[in-house]
């Protein structure tokens, strides 16, 4: 039994101060860890302080870097490399985004670059996979995100994979007036484990927590955790109001 995980991306919209509130707005409420896990990924600036004071009350939430460097160490002004990140206090780290692939042109290539890089300084990686709206429409969006996916996991033993969460995001479906249904999110998610099944073998591929990350909101969330193959969400907007997050963190209810 995959148990379920909900992530917050805050993305670059909080100080160091609002990263800490919201963070300290959830550990304010009970949250039945045993049922659900979460996360959260501040901005590199806040990744610390939020990463203490989730330490201090000895809570279980996740912390994720939103990036790292594929470079280990030297003359990359303004990176961050995995070690960087560890110390800051992460134990996971966010690669492949729509949008260091989209905004910043990130390949499949340095993608795989930064997940065998994680992976092998034993953090844990939400790997990001999606198609966008042309690859929708043109009826290839299976073959992309899967393509994606390979990729991404290129290298990636099955003693490593474990620490892997896939994430799909329909980016055809993030501020386009298009709406991608529960419906949407099983069809790509069970293509997703069937490739997995076929990289790793079934037992592994069952093991594998595969998130939904499009526009994730309290209204749309139960809908989608009743499906088989949805096993969290990747929430962008939504967690960094602390009501919505709290709602989407207890789905359940």
């Amino acid at each position: 039994m995959r148990k379920p995980l909900i992530y917050g991306n805050w993305k670059m919209n909080l100080d160091v101060k609002q990263s800490d509130d919201l963070v300290r707005s959830l550990l304010a409420v009970k949250l039945e860890h045993n049922v659900v896990e979460v996360g959260v990924a501040p901005d590199f600036c806040s990744l610390s302080t939020v990463a203490k004071t989730i330490r201090d009350m000895g809570a279980p939430i996740s912390v994720a870097a939103q990036n790292i460097s594929q470079h280990e160490k030297g003359a990359f002004t303004g990176e961050v490399n995995v070690d960087m990140a560890m110390t800051a206090g992460a134990d996971t780290v966010i690669l492949g985004h729509s949008e260091r692939r989209t905004v910043f042109g990130e390949s499949d290539e340095l993608i795989n670059e930064k997940v065998r890089l994680a992976l092998r300084c034993r953090l844990n990686v939400i790997l990001c996979v999606g198609e966008i709206l042309g690859e929708r429409e043109a009826g290839v969006h299976t073959e992309k995100v899967l393509y994606q996916l390979g990729m991404g996991l290129k290298g990636v033993t099955t003693d490593r994979v474990g620490n892997v969460v896939v994430a799909y995001e329909p980016v055809w479906a993030i501020g386009t007036g298009k709406t991608a249904t529960p419906a949407d999110a099983e069809e790509m998610h069970a293509a997703i484990r069937k490739f997995l099944s076929r990289l790793y073998g079934p037992v592994v591929a069952n093991k594998i927590r595969i998130l939904y990350g499009g526009s994730v909101k309290p209204d749309n969330i139960g809908a989608l955790m009743l499906r088989e193959n949805v096993d969290g969400a990747l929430v962008g907007g939504a967690s960094l109001n602390a009501d919505d997050f709290i709602k989407i963190i207890n789905y359940y209810k």
